[in-house]
């Protein structure tokens, strides 16, 4: 059955919608007045004539020789480099049977003998040592040879027994010492001398040196040491190289620990956070990678050293714009090192291929010949 619809319900007159009432318009506001900004508000643009990287020192010069380090050396001038480093030819492990001489500071006055022709026992009580072949030194028939150093300097060169001993030149000695004393004739008065050499050789030279340039102005041995390549199970394999530090004048040289790169402690732990995040100083023990078979600064160059090595060298003994000098220049990584960190290099060596690594390691390089002169 269908619903009906709804009834519709009257709306009383009361109830009807009254119409909107007009609101009025609104006040509109005035305009806000600009104030001046005072001078202090302003801010200058950046000059453009400050460079992003400031710190950075410039690009220091290089100059490369080729020819004999003896002969190019001769030609510079006295006092010319706050750094020198020397890293002269190992032994080839070739052995010689051959005389070998060891190097001592001569006494100015001769020993006391008594009647019988005996040294007298010295000031301490005891007798002139014996050199390396058993003979006291002094005695009639020595092998000795007297020779002029530093500031008047005298020191005896005296030939020991015949042994046999791995040595890549006919007399390394004789090759070495004559470098030797122009490279501390060209060090300047705060200057450093680094020689670097293997265990065959470091021990001897540490004598030379000290005789030649007295014992006080010996520095630091430094111990280089590194894990690659063969080991022998023979004996502990020999894995470090010994570099010798000289300075001209122990009161008055150049050393800035805070220029060079720091390594991580070992035991951070130990340490504050912020020491552990700045790192250590360097001891005079570094443990340090050879030249990356594959990287960036190998070179194909037989005996080139890392830069980490170098750079820690030049961070520590020169200042930006001193002069460098490496007379066994090889790869040329004490100039490119040098070079990068603001110094002026100077670089020798009298093989070709070197010289032609060094061009293509160093672009900006002047390169004079053997035949040039001057420097």
């Amino acid at each position: 059955m269908s619903r009906p619809a709804p009834a519709s319900v009257p709306v009383p007159e009361s109830a009807a919608v009254a119409e909107p009432v007009a609101l009025p318009e609104p006040v509109a506001l005035p305009e806000p007045v600009a104030l001046p900004a005072p001078e202090s508000a302003a801010v200058p643009e950046p000059a453009a004539s400050v460079p992003a990287a400031a710190s950075v020192p410039a690009r220091g010069s290089v100059q490369i020789h080729h020819g004999d380090n003896l002969d190019v050396t001769r030609r510079l001038p006295d006092a010319s480099f706050t750094l020198i480093y020397l890293d002269p030819p190992f032994n080839t492990g070739r052995s010689q049977e051959r005389s070998i001489e060891t190097a001592r500071a001569r006494a100015t006055t001769p020993p006391e003998r008594d009647e019988t022709g005996v040294a007298a026992p010295d000031s301490r009580g005891g007798t002139p040592e014996p050199d390396l072949a058993g003979r006291s030194s002094g005695t009639p028939g020595e092998a000795s040879v007297v020779r002029r150093g530093f500031h008047g300097r005298e020191y005896e060169r005296i030939r020991g027994d015949l042994r046999a001993y791995d040595d890549r030149f006919d007399d390394y000695w004789g090759f070495l010492e004559p470098r030797l004393l122009e490279a501390w004739r060209l060090l300047a008065d705060d200057g450093t001398l680094y020689l670097h050499l293997d265990y065959r050789e470091a021990h001897y030279a540490k004598v030379l040196m000290d005789a030649l340039v007295g014992r006080e102005r010996f520095l630091n041995e430094l111990i280089w040491a590194y894990d690659y390549g063969a080991k022998t199970r023979k004996r502990w394999p020999t894995k470090h190289d010994t570099i010798l530090v000289y300075v001209k004048d122990p009161k008055g040289y150049w050393f800035d620990s805070d220029a060079v790169d720091r390594e991580p402690y070992m035991a951070p732990g130990l340490v504050t956070p912020e020491k552990a995040e700045r790192g250590k100083l360097p001891t005079d023990v570094w443990w340090h990678t050879i030249v990356p078979t594959t990287g960036r600064e190998k070179t194909g160059y037989p005996t080139q050293k890392p830069e980490g090595i170098l750079r820690r060298i030049v961070q520590a003994s020169s200042r930006p714009g001193d002069r460098v000098l490496d007379f066994f220049a090889g790869s040329g990584t004490t100039g490119a090192v040098a070079s990068a960190l603001g110094r002026d290099a100077v670089l020798v060596d009298h093989n070709p291929e070197a010289i032609a690594v060094m061009r293509e390691r160093m672009p900006h390089a002047d390169v004079v010949s053997a035949a040039q002169t001057g420097v």
